[in-house]
């Protein structure tokens, strides 16, 4: 019997997930995976200088660094790393296997301190900005940041130095399809505020009745904001007031801001 066609894309998927590999860069997103248990550890290419700086966390991780001469260094291509030569590595490359988190279901709604908060990511595909939200997440304890598998940053070295250590603590997960995630969430109890400038409540109104309520904030990529299907499926529209006629703020910059709005109640 021939199998249908989205059982074959999902096994296909499968293995190719399987066989990714990420390569981390910088000391401190290199030091933060090698002390994370968590963490599949397949090769770590370092100077001398970098490993004596790493010292503590490659013993405990158990990884064989290889020593590499800091004037051969300067591009991690020559060693079929494909890691952009202009990138600030500081002597460190890591390439592990991605984090696997468990399901949105098992990951938002964990036992932490305060009502679960969660933030969602409307194909926002900038690595910089994403690994700053999730440096954010962290800071303001949000449970998880959701992004689509497709049209999404994926997991990478610039992510992860972005992050500053995050990555390896804040769960970062990828979804089918975001409006029916956002569905998901809904059943499990959350209120799903979408962030858009245009919107007539504050996200600060919002937020002073649902003082009892799991929250989860839905952001949209700058420029195309919030997709129409998106904008349909969240309970409501807020917004970040502004003082000043100029009214937009970097997508990282207003998801710092509506983790910290969120996290006061």
């Amino acid at each position: 019997m021939k199998k249908p066609k989205w059982v074959v894309e999902k096994e296909q998927a499968k293995r190719k997930a399987a066989q990714e590999t990420v390569w981390l860069f910088g000391l401190h997103a290199v030091r933060d995976a090698l002390a994370n248990p968590a963490r599949e550890k397949l090769r770590l290419l370092v100077t001398k200088n970098a490993m004596s700086k790493l010292e503590a966390e490659i013993a405990a991780s158990g990884i064989v660094p290889e020593e590499i001469d800091p004037r051969k260094f300067h591009d991690p291509r020559k060693f079929d790393i494909p890691v952009d030569p202009t990138s600030v590595h500081q002597g460190a490359l890591l390439e592990v296997k991605p984090l696997s988190w468990g399901s949105v279901e098992e990951v938002c709604l964990a036992k932490g301190e305060g009502l679960p908060l969660v933030v969602l990511l409307d194909q926002v595909t900038d690595p910089h900005n994403v690994g700053a939200i999730l440096r954010s997440a962290e800071v303001f304890g949000a449970e998880a940041v959701i992004a689509t598998a497709r049209h999404a940053a994926p997991e990478t070295g610039a992510l992860a130095k972005t992050a500053s250590g995050a990555l390896e603590r804040q769960p970062y997960l990828r979804v089918r399809n975001l409006s029916e995630t956002i569905v998901k969430l809904q059943e499990l109890g959350f209120t799903c505020l979408g962030l858009d400038g245009e919107a007539d409540e504050t996200i600060d109104e919002a937020l002073a009745s649902l003082s009892d309520r799991p929250v989860a904030l839905v952001m949209g990529a700058e420029g195309p904001g919030l997709r129409e299907k998106t904008k349909e499926t969240v309970d409501k529209l807020v917004k970040i007031p502004f003082a000043r006629g100029f009214g937009s703020l970097n997508v990282s910059n207003a998801a710092a801001v509506g983790l910290y709005a969120a996290s006061q109640r």
